[in-house]
């Protein structure tokens, strides 16, 4: 494959895992906080896609956008451990409860926030492997179609 139609399945890959997650979230899957950070490299990689489909610096972008991809991954081991209860994830968004700062008085009392908050601990979908599990291996792969385009010559 040249680097142009590697580049276009990475953005499309990208744009696919992301719009995946946001039709679960239309589904009522609400995302927790981790799920929120995994988004973010997804969207960077798109533009850079983007940006390499148009021109500028297509290397680079392409490299550029494996990193991307390389995070979300990242992010995705970590979350999917967080929920296999590996490791502990952060207190602001696991069962420990211990941080409750971010909330105010009114959100404390409230009996609406139980709905509100999607705790980053908690499986809420599993096929095998978890969202955040699934992500972390779409987005490996994702990273090396990157590199492998950001290494062709044309």
């Amino acid at each position: 494959m040249t680097r142009l139609q590697l580049t276009v399945l990475a953005t499309l890959g990208h744009v696919a895992t992301l719009g995946g997650a946001f039709l679960f979230q239309a589904f009522g899957y609400a995302p927790c906080a981790m799920c929120l950070w995994q988004r973010w490299p997804h969207a960077a990689a798109i533009l850079f896609g983007v940006l390499a489909l148009a021109g500028i610096a297509p290397r680079i972008m392409a490299g550029v956008a494996g990193v991307s991809a390389l995070i979300t991954s990242g992010i995705g081991v970590y979350h999917a451990g967080v929920e296999q209860k590996w490791w502990d994830g952060p207190s602001s968004c696991t069962g420990g409860g211990s941080d409750l700062g971010g909330f105010s008085g009114t959100d404390l009392l409230s009996t609406d926030i139980v709905d509100t908050v999607v705790m980053c601990d908690d499986i809420v979908w599993q096929l095998g492997l978890t969202m955040a599990g699934w992500n972390a291996v779409l987005s490996l792969g994702l990273a090396i179609i990157w590199a492998i385009a950001a290494r062709r010559a044309t």
